[in-house]
């Protein structure tokens, strides 16, 4: 085995793999041999760096979610009203589309999770975490600032986001009548008449 971990790609070009095969082909066609094959390992090596396939998918969520975090943290330190920030928040956040892959990710972890540990329930944890605090505060600077009607930013997040979890389902499995363009134009709505926004 200490042959195979000198001759291993790096941990990323696995990750990275893996999610392109979940964009190109969908996630029924990731398998430990195919995605092994893509990267030059054997399956078995696949299992010995990452145990399960439930492991392979969780760290490649947490890899795809480092990446959407620091976009995200870009978008919400640029210049800009907080409302446009807020915009920009809940765009990176619904799904480009039908079977976008970051979403099909998701909900393929979150259906396992069920069944996982408290190791893997934690770290998923920390990823909804991470868009919560990040929510709270820019709510929390538009209240500050006038922008947004006073309400209990922690709360208001939570209240968002199961909206935007709601309608980005919605949008990830293709369902009928819903299109990204809508559920964006609702989300505004909703904002509109509950922080007092005007866009």
């Amino acid at each position: 085995m200490a042959g195979a971990r000198k001759n291993a790609p790096p941990r990323e070009r696995v990750l990275a793999a893996a999610m392109e095969m979940i964009a190109e082909r969908g996630l029924e066609k990731l398998t430990m041999a195919a995605l092994g094959h893509e990267v030059g390992m054997s399956s078995g090596h696949l299992l010995y760096y990452f145990r399960s396939k439930d492991e392979l998918l969780l760290q490649t969520l947490e890899w795809s979610e480092g990446r959407l975090g620091a976009e995200r943290g870009r978008l919400l330190t640029r210049a800009g009203t907080a409302r446009e920030r807020l915009d920009a928040y809940v765009d990176l956040y619904v799904p480009d589309g039908h079977r976008d892959p970051h979403w099909t990710l998701w909900l393929e972890v979150w259906n396992r999770s069920q069944n996982a540990d408290d190791d893997a329930r934690d770290r998923q944890a920390a990823i909804e975490g991470a868009w919560h605090r990040d929510l709270v505060a820019l709510l929390a600077e538009g209240i500050s600032h006038g922008e947004f009607r006073a309400v209990d930013p922690d709360r208001f997040a939570a209240r968002l986001r199961a909206l935007l979890d709601g309608f980005s389902i919605h949008v990830a499995i293709g369902l009928r009548g819903t299109d990204r363009e809508q559920i964006l134009g609702h989300v505004r709505d909703f904002l509109a008449e509950n922080l007092g926004t005007d866009r």
